[in-house]
């Protein structure tokens, strides 16, 4: 069975990701994590950690994947002993020493190697499986015939990679600017030097503004403004869930989730929409419309089909709409604490009146304009706030776990799909 692999920013996050389908869920703690500024999991939730995974029997993997200078990598070896005693089967890593050192304190654990360290290749698949790696989460920009090709050399290695989520157009020194402008790519050696060139705005046709270059008169790169700025480096979000077989059958073992620092709303619904698309149950096709009520960017299939976009343009072309999010992240309902009345957890305001829905692991969504908002002497109110003991009544099925949400004021339910592809 392929794995479905959840982003858990923090332990709410971690929680609902395994409840709305995941099989395994990756995290940080406050260090040595990319995502840094994710609440992350606390030193205080180890043994939350423990209870939860013997209770689920899910995976749970941690990052430790930042690139370490010579302070930082001495003060991780110090401190390592201490994570052999998480709950963790996994460690996610880039840096070859931080490798060596959990292997020497953590030996009973996992090693995965890190899509940072951008394994394209079957030797390098192999050199890593050499060296005590488990798992290889390859670099965004692999093609399935390229995973097709490393699994076939290295069958027992597993491979990793990702299906949803935001994308890079540079990081880490690895620029896409140049194989965009010119099909040079810096990552080959054969940087075009792109950030240097001369650039103006040009008109394109009337009230059409675009990037033109010194040396390339004609060609133009599209700019649109919103409120006198734009974002001319921001590429699409991944989105694979209609090609999910594709992968599976070029050798993925599994399919990944990025966004540990997105909504837990968001962790929800992607999770479920994937879940129910991996096990082809009738109405998956339900669920992945709820892909576009997230915050998200324009979506694309990547790097996959090589400039064979299977949704829009090519990746390496940024989108210029921003984000789109066509619902608001109202809450979790917890306890029962009276008959239909609940306890909340409540993130955004709601008024008495606004139109509620209310998702769960297998309820698409429970429409409710018929409900009771009470403080927390169980008076009625007009409305309720974050950071307040509130409660819902209402005589809809829900359950402890299920998320609240409404359309976003002015937004219209959005009843767009992703076009449906064939892989000719």
């Amino acid at each position: 069975m392929v794995e479905l692999l959840s982003p858990a920013g923090d332990f709410d996050k971690l929680k609902t990701a395994l409840a709305f389908g995941a099989d395994a869920a990756y995290m940080g703690l406050p260090a040595y994590s990319l995502r840094a500024n994710a609440r992350n999991i606390a030193l205080d939730d180890k043994e939350a950690l423990e209870q939860l995974r013997v209770k689920t029997g899910k995976k749970l993997y941690l990052a430790t994947n930042i690139l370490f200078h010579q302070d930082q990598i001495e003060h991780f070896e110090k401190s390592a002993g201490e994570l052999a005693s998480w709950p963790f089967d996994a460690f996610i890593v880039s840096d070859l020493g931080a490798m060596d050192i959990l292997k020497e304190y953590c030996p009973d654990k996992e090693i995965h190697i890190s899509t940072q360290a951008s394994c394209l290749n079957a030797r390098a698949a192999k050199t890593y499986y050499r060296l005590g790696a488990k798992r290889v989460i390859l670099g965004r920009e692999a093609s399935i015939d390229d995973i097709k090709r490393i699994k076939d050399a290295v069958p027992e290695l597993q491979i990793e990679t990702f299906v949803h989520g935001a994308m890079c157009m540079a990081y880490s020194g690895r620029c896409l600017l140049s194989a965009f402008f010119a099909g040079r790519s810096g990552n080959q050696g054969d940087c075009a030097h792109s950030c240097r060139w001369h650039y103006r705005l040009a008109e394109k046709k009337p009230a059409d503004l675009a990037l033109e270059e010194l040396e390339r008169p004609g060609e133009y790169y599209p700019i649109s403004e919103e409120n006198g700025y734009t974002t001319i480096l921001s590429s699409k979000d991944l989105c694979m869930i209609d090609h999910l077989q594709d992968l599976i059958d070029a050798g993925v073992d599994s399919l990944k989730i990025e966004g540990r620092m997105k909504s837990l709303y968001y962790v929800a619904v992607v999770t479920r929409a994937y879940r129910k698309a991996l096990d082809h149950v009738d109405d998956w096709k339900e669920y992945r419309k709820d892909l576009f009520n997230i915050s998200h960017r324009e979506y694309s299939t990547g790097f996959f089909y090589g400039n064979n976009n299977k949704l829009d343009d090519d990746i390496n072309t940024p989108t210029i709409d921003g984000y789109e999010r066509n619902y608001l992240f109202i809450g979790i309902i917890h306890d029962e604490v009276k008959p239909g009345i609940w306890s909340l957890d409540v993130r955004f305001q709601v008024k008495k009146g606004q139109r509620l829905e209310y998702i769960g692991k297998d309820v698409l969504h429970l429409i409710d304009d018929d409900y009771t908002l009470l403080d927390d002497q169980f008076n009625e109110v007009s409305q309720i706030d974050h950071c307040k003991v509130q409660y819902l009544k209402t005589d809809k099925p829900v359950k402890n776990g299920y998320i609240i949400r409404r359309l976003n004021e002015g937004d219209l339910r959005s009843t767009a799909l992703l076009p449906e592809q064939n892989n000719t």
